[in-house]
């Protein structure tokens, strides 16, 4: 099956919910920009800026814990629970499981997301990377475990699992089409990655063998549920705006077995040089290599179905971020192959090279495929026209420019590190070499910011105007662009 159901004129199918599509964007703005107001504030740290040093709960390491997990699970995860209340009906022609549920879903993440904020501002984060929501703490005194927040996510998981598995498993088509491949797997791979990565690495694997689970938990959560989330609805949108359908189902599906059977072990190259085997090293290093094979065949994929279509990225602003999402994947993803040498660690390992690495997938390739599908969906949505497409423009502009310079400031920034330590230079100095390059960073967050902030302002006014949205400006033809 290499077609997928095409939008209509008439606007979205009556077999989507557009409230829950509605809501769980809207509450995907807001953690997206409360998060990066937290991740502005503490770079503000290393020039000694950072308003909140004599509050401990507002102290750095616990305000980090918040900028990391709230774009994990409270924007990517409610951007992509949105997107994908619309794509599963198109795609399997029923509706999800229950709208209830789907309306208590919401609630609880909500819910667990603002519980696991204040556990970390209060102490209770876990050490987990990527992971750090309090396994549990009592609203009334927090010195013993009674809300288990870590539960809470295994439950929302199964839910959110049995919410679109179902009517996956009564399609009407015979033949899935990829993206429910990718999907229906990513909701497995969340459950087992979290109940074994996180919860049970914790409470039952000491030592070493705790650290190599945790690691395949670090990877697992972006490879195995952000990725195929991520690639799936691709497969979707990309078709669907462009209106014809995927270059190559056989490329797809390489792909796709490919991403399940070499990212599973890539997690334990987060722990190189460390006490684990170096034989299970040595497997890390060579998976995550093989991993570019995913990548290779997935970015080829998607350029041929492009091919002969090249104005679409003129005329059609989120085809841009999708495929401005597409380069970058493929440049993070060739940066990883290579940092995870061994020999390329002695350098980059503990330097700026690793967060501007984690920057440019986690906010220049999902979220900017997830700010892209919001793009095209809003108006389809609330049935109003853009109130700014000029700001739609803007918004682009400066998260795709911020996070450039973003990535290449902290690129660089991680080398000089790295080449100045191994040459044995006084930490001070090193400190010193490295400002300017913090300065740069707090300059490419600040567009960042502001992009998002006009693209939430565009996003309330769109929704509170009163111009009926005409499908027709978007349609893609050549006489169009």
């Amino acid at each position: 099956m290499n077609s997928i159901p095409l939008e209509s004129p008439e606007g979205t199918s009556n077999l989507v919910s557009k409230r829950l599509v509605l809501w769980h964007f809207v509450a995907a703005m807001f953690f997206l920009l409360t998060a990066m107001g937290w991740g502005f504030l503490i770079s503000l740290q290393f020039f000694n800026l950072y308003p909140f040093d004599d509050i401990s709960w507002l102290s750095y390491g616990r305000v980090r814990l918040l900028h990391t997990n709230e774009i994990a699970y409270g924007f990517l995860v409610n951007g992509f629970l949105g997107c994908l209340y619309y794509a599963i009906p198109r795609l399997t022609g029923r509706t999800v499981l229950n709208e209830k549920l789907g309306y208590l879903i919401f609630l609880v993440w909500q819910v667990t997301m603002v519980l696991t904020s204040i556990g970390q501002l209060l102490g209770k984060g876990q050490a987990v990377e990527w992971g750090e929501t309090p396994t549990g703490f009592r609203p009334g005194s927090f010195d013993l475990n009674f809300v288990p927040v870590d539960a809470l996510i295994a439950v929302g998981a199964l839910l959110v699992a049995f919410q679109f598995l179902t009517p996956i498993a009564k399609s009407l088509h015979k033949r899935m089409y990829v993206s429910l491949w990718y999907m229906s797997a990513g909701f497995v791979w969340l459950i087992l990655t979290y109940l074994m990565g996180n919860i049970l690495a914790e409470w039952t694997l000491p030592g070493s063998s705790g650290a190599a689970t945790v690691g395949l938990f670090i990877h697992d959560l972006v490879g195995l549920f952000v990725t195929p989330m991520g690639w799936g609805l691709m497969y979707f949108f990309v078709p669907t705006i462009l209106r014809r359908p995927i270059w190559s189902h056989a490329l797809s599906v390489i792909g796709f077995w490919a991403l399940a059977f070499f990212y599973p072990l890539n997690g334990v190259h987060h722990f190189l040089l460390s006490s684990i085997p170096m034989s299970v090293q040595y497997g890390a290093v060579i998976s995550t290599i093989a991993v570019e094979i995913v990548v290779t065949t997935v970015v080829v994929n998607f350029f041929g179905t492009m091919w002969g279509h090249g104005y679409a990225l003129r005329k059609s602003l989120p085809i841009r971020w999708f495929y401005t999402g597409m380069i970058l994947y493929f440049v993070t993803c060739l940066q990883c192959a290579f940092q995870t040498t061994l020999t390329v660690q002695e350098i980059i390992h503990f330097t700026d090279w690793v967060p501007g690495h984690a920057h440019l997938v986690m906010l220049g390739v999902f979220s900017f495929w997830i700010l892209g599908i919001m793009t095209w969906l809003w108006p389809r949505l609330t049935g109003r026209e853009w109130y700014s497409r000029r700001l739609l423009g803007w918004h682009y502009w400066l998260s795709a420019i911020g996070v450039v310079i973003m990535f290449l400031d902290l690129l660089s920034a991680g080398l000089v590190h790295g080449f100045m330590a191994k040459a044995l230079v006084p930490w001070r100095d090193i400190i010193m070499a490295l400002k300017p390059f913090w300065g740069i960073r707090i300059f490419a967050g600040g567009m960042i910011i502001t992009g998002q902030a006009l693209f939430a302002w565009n996003l309330l006014q769109t929704a509170r105007g009163s111009r009926a949205y005409d499908y027709r400006m978007d349609l893609l033809t050549p006489e169009a662009a």
